[in-house]
């Protein structure tokens, strides 16, 4: 199979970040000439259309000076009930022409005015929330980040807020206090019965996040019932339901809860194009096992999700579906992203990992054909409970039992 190149990134990252800025504000200054361009061509069109009213209607006037002058004189003599009948009908619709011409041309006149108030506030507001905006390059990153357990106090199946991360609102969420965050993100952690793994990553997870300036909120989902794991199906039940609780939600980072990045510096932002976060892992000495992994933290917009039709749900068991994934980013014509091994740097907890399932290769071996008809448009589930806890929102998701 021909598969696209990946793209890379240089090793100054801050030049980098910069880079990727100054493209965004190109693209969005060249959408506000369009747009600029489209408003004036409609004001020139009502002026134009305005004009050519005024002028009908002064040659109307001339060619009725005498029907008008008469009509006056006989509003003002008060003697119109000594009018024939004809001279009354001719009165009539002089007065009901007139009456139309003003205010058709007064419905045009207050439609020019209004699109170019519009516009002009419109541009005053966009640039007061300009200056507003949190900076491309959050000012408090740190770079590279030392891993700390949790205190032995620290619980994260409570109903109330706890002493840790208080800037944290109920359910998961946290947004800048001093700015308007650039991106709304929502962290998809697929689980299973790990508590004390799930504990270490919000407690560790939380304070990156805040530090990067992002509205962003965790969302638990926990297969329910001790049934063969299905991960694909878990992660578009999350991502329907998601849209459900937060539809301006803008992009997806889908995270397995056993890694914890160690520099700040990787943003968990909206990417143009997805993006394969977790390039370095402690387990593989830091190093890509192979070109089209996708799995362990991926980040992907809202709309190039729809796209790929999510993640397959043919995958039971472990293993599997994060190569399909990248099988639909290709097909789809996407290009997938990473940033620099320098900082995309992860550790990952240990714990008992599962068999991987043997099946997979040959599901895998059709990924191709079924992008349209398996994933986020025909996923089957059932949601079984929604909980808010302090540090993150949990979702049980029943997935069905495995077919035979």
């Amino acid at each position: 199979m021909r598969f696209k190149q990946v793209r890379s990134y240089g090793v100054n990252n801050k030049q980098i970040m910069l880079m990727i800025y100054r493209q965004d504000k190109v693209r969005v200054l060249c959408l506000l000439c369009t747009l600029f361009m489209f408003i004036t061509s409609v004001c020139n069109i009502v002026y134009i259309v305005r004009r050519s009213m005024q002028f009908h209607e002064q040659q109307e006037k001339k060619n009725r000076n005498i029907v008008t002058s008469k009509t006056s004189d006989m509003i003002d003599s008060h003697n119109i009930k000594s009018l024939d009948n004809n001279n009354q009908h001719l009165l009539n619709t002089t007065k009901s022409y007139l009456i139309k011409s003003k205010d058709i041309s007064d419905q045009f006149d207050m439609t020019y005015r209004t699109l170019i108030n519009s516009f002009t506030n419109y541009l005053i507001n966009k640039s007061i929330l300009q200056h507003n905006y949190c900076p491309p390059i959050p000012p408090d990153l740190k770079g590279p980040i030392s891993i700390t357990d949790p205190p032995k106090n620290f619980t994260i199946l409570t109903d109330i807020n706890s002493i840790y991360h208080p800037q944290v609102q109920y359910g998961g969420s946290s947004q800048p206090t001093d700015c308007l965050a650039r991106h709304k993100v929502g962290i998809i952690v697929p689980y299973r019965n790990r508590l004390d793994i799930l504990g270490h990553f919000l407690y560790h997870t939380h304070t990156i996040l805040q530090r990067q300036q992002i509205d962003y909120r965790i969302y638990v989902c926990e297969q329910a019932f001790n049934k063969t794991f299905n991960k694909g199906i878990v992660m578009n039940a999350c991502f329907k339901e998601i849209l459900l609780i937060e539809p301006k939600t803008q992009c997806f980072i889908f995270h397995d809860v056993d890694l914890l990045l160690i520099d700040d510096r990787n943003m968990y932002t909206c990417p143009r194009n997805p993006r394969h976060l977790s390039v370095a892992i402690d387990k593989f000495q830091f190093y890509l096992p192979y070109s089209s992994l996708v799995g362990g933290v991926l980040a992907l917009r809202r709309e190039h999700y729809v796209l790929v039709n999510g993640y397959s749900t043919n995958y039971w068991g472990w293993g599997g579906e994060d190569d399909d994934m990248y099988s639909r980013i290709v097909n789809k014509q996407l290009t997938l992203e990473r940033p620099p091994a320098s900082i995309a740097r992860y550790k990952m907890l240990k714990h008992l990992h599962q068999q991987l399932n043997p099946a997979r290769l040959k599901v895998l071996r059709t990924a191709h054909i079924r992008i349209d008809s398996d994933g986020v448009n025909n996923v089957k589930y059932k949601i079984l409970n929604v909980t808010l806890y302090h540090l993150f929102t949990h979702f049980s998701i029943d997935v069905g039992e495995q077919p035979i």
